[in-house]
């Protein structure tokens, strides 16, 4: 139940992001928005850790920040793998990477229990 909660939720921060920087960041529909949350599901799984273990060092040096370019590759590559999404560029990349993750944080905490 929490990952079809989770799929469900990264689907709406991809729409959402989608509406609010329609200039750099394009979704075809709501379809393509799911299979990219599902696809982006699977990057965060499987490519994600190994860069992150690969720039350890930098992310040392720069105190975590290099994790938001880490971010910005992997929403940059699901563009790639995707036909019916557009990202402008790498900076709009990261920038639709900080506003997924800040939409994703906002609709997790409406979603938690409160026990």
């Amino acid at each position: 139940m929490k990952l079809l909660q989770s799929w469900l939720l990264t689907t709406l921060a991809i729409l959402g992001a989608s509406q609010l920087m329609p200039q750099s960041f394009h979704i075809d529909s709501a379809a393509t928005a799911a299979v990219a949350a599902l696809v982006l599901g699977i990057l965060n799984v499987t490519i994600k850790p190994i860069l992150h273990i690969l720039s350890f060092p930098i992310t040392l040096l720069t105190l975590g920040l290099f994790s938001f370019v880490i971010n910005g590759i992997i929403i940059s590559l699901l563009a790639r793998l995707m036909s019916g999404m557009e990202v402008s560029g790498f900076l709009s990349a990261l920038l639709v990477a900080i506003v997924i993750s800040v939409i994703q944080s906002i609709l997790h905490s409406f979603t938690k229990s409160k026990r």
